[in-house]
């Protein structure tokens, strides 16, 4: 395809001057940052030791752990070798927490809040179209200096990818900016057919999973030039919507905008956790699901509203856990129900453990998981002509709950726990410490 016809195609398309900036080996970086390591240089990984995980697995590993043990970020501890030199870190997601909101802010110097997405822990996307001519002669000028501000402010070297879209900049940064000697990588719409099309590990590729990568290859479709030149209304046609977002993605085209406030029609709160080992017990799986009634209800309350729809999800000891995929409903059991709305523990609890007793045919348990659903605000209550006026009718919230509530805002959630958790089988104490599943650390030490 001559050059000149191949830049018609994305005549129409908006050029926009896209960051995704990656803080290199987050976690790991961090430790080494720490401990007066350099993070490029020493050998460290961040190890979790959470017994669900039988035994722990590395969270993250810094560049040289990669290079010289080959330990990636799935590594279990127990093939970890005991190597001198080798640090093993225990995670503090607090502390990795706090850090990430100093690096943002670090962005919000050349960007304004608008046009800045924290698109994970370790990794944010900025739209500096109309910002980087303040700071810089070109856009990869303003990114070389926003990683020297971070690496001065806080030891972190950061990976950066610029496109004219927000996905060729991640494909920029996934597959280019990573390897390269400044971290640095910068593709336009020109450069798809060299630097994109030729990749053939789709499992490098964002968004491309190991099911649909087999799908794909079973289809013929063995690069992302491939891709690009499958039939789009065939690559529809079996796979829905992804097959959309999958062309598109192989022009490196994205339309999204930063900017453009999105409002959630369905939000749903909810906990779920994989359990240290397989729960037979009916009692002890009755526990654990009380106790995460009791956890997302207060949650409720916190925001203000109510649910209508409540759902258990019980995965079954034979269910293979894969964390790359969502819960599959024909080896596990999910039930939803419809009630009125409420935010109460008791109730909640209640409604719960009438799912369990009703549905759970026996089999052991290693994944639960509870959500409660279709949101409404505390403040409007449902009118009904058999209802108690409201003098008469109870309490809007339950005195217990409302002093719980206060006590784990004022002292932290294991300040005050329900007797249930004394239990065997109980998790909640266990859990209180953990972020996002693993040790919280001190933010501050």
């Amino acid at each position: 395809m001559a050059k000149q016809d191949f830049q018609k195609i994305y005549e129409n398309e908006e050029r926009r001057v896209i960051f995704l900036i990656d803080s290199k080996s987050f976690y790991a970086s961090v430790e080494c940052v720490e401990r007066g390591l350099n993070p490029l240089k020493a050998m460290l990984v961040v190890m979790s030791h959470q017994e669900n995980l039988k035994g722990g697995l590395v969270l993250a590993s810094s560049p040289m752990a990669k290079k010289r043990l080959g330990i990636s970020n799935v590594t279990r501890q127990k093939d970890v070798p005991d190597t001198p030199g080798l640090v093993k870190a225990e995670p503090r997601m607090n502390r990795y927490i706090q850090k990430n909101l100093e690096i943002n802010a670090i962005y919000q110097r050349y960007v304004d809040a608008d046009h800045l997405l924290p698109y994970s822990i370790d990794e944010s996307i900025l739209d500096v179209t109309a910002f980087w001519r303040l700071f810089a002669d070109s856009p990869k000028e303003l990114a070389r200096m926003i990683q020297k501000q971070v690496l001065k402010e806080t030891g972190i070297y950061l990976s950066v990818g610029i496109g004219d879209s927000p996905a060729l900049a991640k494909l920029a940064l996934d597959l280019a900016g990573k390897k390269d000697a400044h971290l640095l990588a910068e593709w336009h719409y020109e450069d798809v057919p060299e630097k994109l099309w030729s990749v053939t590990d789709f499992s490098s590729v964002w968004s491309i999973g190991r099911k649909t990568a087999k799908k794909l290859n079973a289809w013929g479709i063995n690069s992302l030039g491939d891709l690009a030149h499958y039939n789009p209304y065939v690559l529809k046609k079996k796979l829905g919507l992804m097959g959309e977002q999958l062309y598109a993605l192989s022009w490196g085209i994205d339309r999204s905008d930063l900017a453009e406030k999105v409002r959630v029609k369905n939000k749903s709160y909810g906990n779920s956790q994989v359990l240290p080992y397989n729960y037979r017990n009916r009692e002890a799986i009755r526990v654990v699901i009380l106790e995460m009634a009791d956890q997302v209800a207060s949650r409720l309350r916190a925001h203000g509203v109510q649910a209508s729809l409540v759902s258990l999800y019980l995965g079954y000891a034979e269910q293979k856990i894969d964390f790359d995929e969502r819960h599959d409903r024909s080896t596990g059991l999910h039930q939803t129900i419809r009630i009125e709305p409420t935010n109460k523990t008791k109730t909640m609890m209640d409604v719960l453990e009438q799912l369990f007793t009703r549905y759970w045919d026996g089999r052991p348990v290693r994944h639960i998981g509870v959500t409660m659903a279709d949101l409404g605000s505390e403040r409007m209550q449902p009118l009904s002509l058999f209802d108690a006026p409201a003098e008469e009718s109870e309490e809007k919230q339950d005195p217990v709950d409302q002093v719980v509530d206060q006590l784990r805002q004022r002292f932290g959630s294991a300040a005050v726990v329900r007797s249930l958790s004394l239990e065997h089988g109980a998790r909640a104490i266990e859990r209180a410490g953990l972020v996002g599943g693993h040790n919280g650390g001190n933010a501050y030490e």
